[in-house]
């Protein structure tokens, strides 16, 4: 930055705001965020998903550093990015996946999605949903397959069951009440099952101003509005699947995200609408991951569109 003194004034170039807001301080509010569903995972799935997001987390940093320290790179592992990846990934993994596979996971996100393309800030589609993503298509059955809510393990004599949207996939009506998808004891991803932990996560990172509601509202409108429309109950589609993980939590990454609040609306409205297209009308009964990365890809194009032009500027054709 070029700067002279005139007097007592010091004159320099733009941009003049200073804050003490840095990566670090970022990531440390969204783990903060994801405490509360952290909390409900072990209640609802036991032990096996507390230790999952802590495989996840710290196979997540390791392979940072690992790759720092034989490209010889600057160290990056305490802006906690990397943590922040692994408790994401392990958000949207059934808790009984094998501790392996889940490292391979980690092994995509960090090495071949964030730093190959230049690390933070570069990659242009979410790690954590790209790695989710490979691990399904790579072993389907062990990423399909949803241990039971403790709350029923005794009662049954099945230990795995369907999500709710499995449920409805399969033509049946056998759905758990409101009350329990509403607080998380149903079939699921680890992280992705308890709706008040996530929006108590989603409120704090607003208040905190680390992300703007713009995203989460648009994205979340869209489901309930599509639900209504196509004769579905919008409660039960906001409350199962990864929906509100989605919209607070990966749908907002700074990188993946428009930087305008007309590309942000756009951004979530598609997400919404890639997600029950997929839902009701796909081959897959869940369609979250696949409608914010393919919206990730359309993040540059979007911008482009919604940019606002510099006063007195020329529109390019």
């Amino acid at each position: 930055m070029e700067q002279y003194n005139q007097g007592n004034l010091v004159v320099s170039s733009s941009p003049h705001i200073f804050d003490n807001v840095d990566t670090s301080n970022i990531m440390r509010d969204v783990i903060i965020a994801l405490i509360p569903a952290f909390i409900m995972s072990g209640v609802i799935f036991g032990m096996r998903a507390i230790a999952l997001t802590i495989v996840c987390a710290a196979a997540c940093v390791i392979f940072e550093a690992l790759y720092n320290y034989i490209l010889k790179k600057e160290n990056t592992v305490s802006d906690l990015s990397a943590v922040v990846t692994g408790v994401l990934l392990a958000f949207n993994l059934p808790a009984s996946l094998p501790f392996w596979m889940a490292i391979i996971g980690c092994f995509v996100a960090i090495v071949i999605v964030k730093q190959l393309f230049g690390g933070i800030g570069q990659n242009f589609v979410n790690p954590a949903i790209t790695a989710r993503i490979v691990l399904l298509i790579s072993f389907a059955t062990p990423m399909t397959t949803w241990p039971l809510p403790k709350k029923y393990l005794g009662m049954v004599d099945a230990v795995t069951g369907p999500t709710p949207l499995g449920v409805i996939a399969m033509g049946s009506d056998d759905l758990p009440s409101k009350m329990d998808m509403f607080l998380g004891f149903i079939g699921g991803s680890l992280g992705e099952t308890s709706t008040i932990a996530l929006l108590i996560g989603g409120i704090y990172l607003i208040v905190r101003k680390v992300i703007e509601p713009t995203i989460p509202v648009a994205f979340i409108a869209t489901v309930f509005v599509f639900a209504i429309a196509t004769g579905n109950d919008p409660i039960f589609h906001l409350c199962a699947g990864g929906v509100i993980l989605g919209a607070f939590f990966m749908a907002t990454d700074y990188t993946t995200s428009p930087l305008t609040t007309k590309g942000k609306i756009i951004f979530g409205i598609g997400c919404g609408l890639l997600t029950m297209i997929i839902r009701l009308y796909g081959s897959y009964p869940e369609g979250v991951s696949y409608a914010i990365l393919l919206m990730n890809i359309l993040t540059p194009h979007i911008d482009n569109l919604t940019r606002t032009n510099v006063y007195g500027g020329v529109k390019n054709e």
